[in-house]
């Protein structure tokens, strides 16, 4: 029986094993960074026989291994021709588990390490604690970030002070082409992420940044990247400020043009986040990080309207509320 993982690969059985629930979301990881059907079709494959394959020997994923993803690979020769790229995908698969929280991570000596995986590894370790990345987004810059240490560095010890733009310029010049535009576009926004943490360490320059390359993307490059400040003003003219939901509206605007909010945190913003005194929101961004940010006077003049003196229970959005007490449980005002 097939089995529809998404809407660009069907498996032609179910999954099974230990590892079967977190397939489709390991396709959908692998699909969000840009690779090609092919390149997706032989990684959930893979990952898709490793989960049986552990099911025939009785292994839980909590019991997983390096020995075992190597057991693997043997049992796969042995049975069936190996392709290239089968052990990557299979890192790649393995990295997915360990950064969810499904395998834990193995202790390494440190004497068995090269000065760029030290490097890597805590680079790693300020994206998850001081930058709060997702799991998924810090496999990837770790990733691209280790590629691009390697190439510069070699075995060698790794001096970042030593970087220069020609390093960066010449390894996008070189690895890019050979990626998908989307996954290119990571690649970039990897490096400038690596490179922002050597000014944080204060080994590199932070001109340098502005020294990774843009990667082109000519896909409909007629579509403007911002309106101009007078269809913000044709914009804001057309909302109805003599209605409560009017001036909800006209608020949620204000907050988009104004201070550049995500359409998630203004959903996700209570009546506790307003400090009316000082003028300011705590607003929640990625990984729960809150930032104070000044509210506009146009925002703050929407206190005198009914919507500020509601009662403890917060009507729904759309009917009175400019702000609720509890974050929307969807994101439908995200549309209005």
């Amino acid at each position: 029986m097939r089995y529809p993982v998404n809407d660009r690969l069907v498996l032609m059985r179910p999954p099974e094993g230990p590892l079967a629930g977190l397939i489709c979301p390991f396709a959908d990881w692998i699909a969000n960074q840009g690779y090609q059907p092919d390149s997706l079709r032989q990684r959930v494959r893979i990952a898709a026989d490793f989960s049986r394959w552990l099911s025939s020997r009785a292994l839980q994923a909590s019991v997983l291994q390096n020995q075992h993803c190597d057991q693997y690979l043997r049992y796969r020769r042995r049975r069936r021709k190996v392709l290239r790229g089968d052990a990557i995908a299979l890192e790649q698969f393995r990295d997915f588990l360990r950064h969810q929280g499904v395998i834990a991570l193995e202790r390494i000596a440190s004497d068995s390490l090269t000065a760029v995986d030290r490097c890597a590894q805590e680079f790693e370790q300020y994206l998850r604690e001081e930058r709060l990345l997702a799991p998924p987004t810090i496999v990837n810059y770790v990733a691209f970030a280790g590629e691009f240490l390697k190439d510069r560095f070699g075995t060698g010890p790794v001096d970042l002070s030593q970087l220069c733009a020609g390093d960066v310029i010449s390894f996008v010049r070189r690895r890019a082409p050979r990626l998908h535009v989307k996954r290119a576009k990571l690649l970039t926004t990897a490096l400038r992420s690596f490179l922002r943490y050597g000014c944080y360490l204060g080994q590199v320059r932070a001109d340098l940044i502005d020294a990774v390359p843009i990667v082109a993307n000519w896909s409909m490059p007629l579509i403007p990247r911002a309106i101009s400040t007078d269809q913000v003003r044709q914009v804001l003219s057309h909302v109805d400020r003599r209605t409560v939901v009017g001036r909800r509206d006209y608020a949620i605007l204000l907050l988009l043009a104004r201070l550049g909010l995500r359409a998630g945190e203004i959903v996700s913003l209570e009546l506790d986040d307003i400090d009316w005194n000082a003028g300011s929101l705590s607003v929640r961004g990625k990984g729960g990080r809150r930032t104070q940010l000044p509210m506009p006077k146009d925002v703050g003049e929407m206190r005198s309207s009914p919507t500020c003196s509601m009662g403890d229970r917060a009507p729904p959005v759309g009917e009175s509320s400019f702000v609720p007490r509890r974050p929307c449980a969807d994101f439908s005002a995200q549309a209005r």
